[in-house]
């Protein structure tokens, strides 16, 4: 908006030197007064031509970023669906594999929250369960899965996870790893 007032004045001045320049010319004042006047109004002119390419030259460039911007919340608002849909995929796959586990429903909590990174206690009091409960039940989880522990728990389903994104088809997490190394 300022350098269109900036703009109006220049050509306000350019058009209003003009006119006097005319007029300068028809009462015979001297030639280094016209001169000056010239001057002023070419100036005027050129810089308000040069203010017009640089507001065209910007709001181009405005009108690129926001282009820029809208693709770019588009991809984000896609990445987004994509990684819900992977994000419900492993659910579905954690669900599965307690399932081929045998896991009841209580170890399959248990499990959740384990796999969530909770402590003992914290699942204790998520569940509203003693923690020697959910000792037992974690051990009887490890059992059934035939792992030695929460670590090596969480690490069966991160390697699981991994594989399933590095070597079925998993470009999604790969194209969001790779954007933010940029």
């Amino acid at each position: 908006m300022k350098d269109k007032v900036i703009t109006v004045v220049l050509f306000c001045v350019m058009l209003l030197n003009s006119i006097d320049v005319f007029v300068d010319i028809g009462l015979g004042v001297p030639l280094a007064h016209v001169i000056q006047e010239s001057m002023i109004v070419i100036i005027s002119g050129l810089a308000a031509i040069f203010l017009i390419f640089d507001m065209r030259k910007r709001s181009t460039e405005l009108d690129k970023l926001a282009n820029q911007l809208k693709n770019a919340d588009t991809q984000i608002h896609s990445l987004n669906d994509k990684m819900n849909k992977e994000r419900r995929h492993f659910s579905e796959v954690i669900k599965q594999q307690f399932e081929k586990w045998d896991l009841t429903k209580g170890e399959q909590q248990v499990a959740y929250l384990l796999l969530k990174g909770l402590s003992l206690k914290e699942i204790s009091v998520v569940r509203n369960t003693k923690e020697a409960t959910v000792r037992q039940q974690a051990s009887s989880i490890y059992s059934k899965s035939n792992l030695e522990g929460r670590h090596e728990f969480s690490a069966w389903f991160k390697r699981t996870f991994l594989w399933n994104l590095l070597f079925k088809g998993g470009r999604v997490w790969i194209m969001v790893l790779h954007s933010q190394k940029s």
